[in-house]
């Protein structure tokens, strides 16, 4: 049964990559600056990756009306409510890509999060983990992810990778 989800979510990948191509092959408009399709490529990846694992994505780029920023992606593994920041790079620099989620954006995240749980239907709020997820879209190398479980916590306190 594993190996038939497997199956399942390579047809996806596979699907929305053509689907993708197709897109911008006949778009009237202008396309996208090429960061933001590295982004769009780098958060659709991790969208896999963690399906791949087991986690049930509820939510990809969600926003709040009235507080900047998103949230690239809202996971759920069992019971833990996974709030997934996602950094994509198409070279390995000399600074990590995760090393781009500074306080501004834990900031922002937490204030998302924050208000992402209070819309949830449950009475009490779940436990909440904050992850970051470096996608390295190297052209000629296999896709290279570096996944921070629990990479910050609601209070500045404390960060695992530095």
């Amino acid at each position: 049964m594993a190996w038939l989800t497997q199956m399942r979510i390579s047809c996806l990948e596979r699907s929305l990559a053509g689907l993708d191509w197709m897109t911008r092959r006949g778009r009237r408009q202008p396309p996208l600056p090429a960061h933001l399709l590295t982004g769009i490529e780098g958060e659709d990846a991790a969208y896999f990756y963690l399906r791949r694992k087991g986690y049930v994505v509820v939510a990809r780029r969600w926003s709040s009306t009235g507080l900047p920023g998103d949230i690239d992606l809202i996971a759920w593994q069992g019971s833990l409510l996974c709030i997934v920041e996602v950094k994509t790079r198409t070279a390995h620099d000399m600074t990590p890509a995760e090393v781009a989620v500074d306080s501004h954006k834990r900031k922002t995240l937490r204030r998302l999060a924050r208000q992402y749980v209070r819309r949830l239907p449950q009475k009490t709020a779940p436990q909440v983990r904050f992850d970051v997820i470096s996608v390295y879209l190297v052209p000629g190398q296999k896709k290279e992810f570096v996944h921070f479980e629990n990479a910050f916590g609601w209070s500045e306190g404390r960060q695992d990778w530095e």
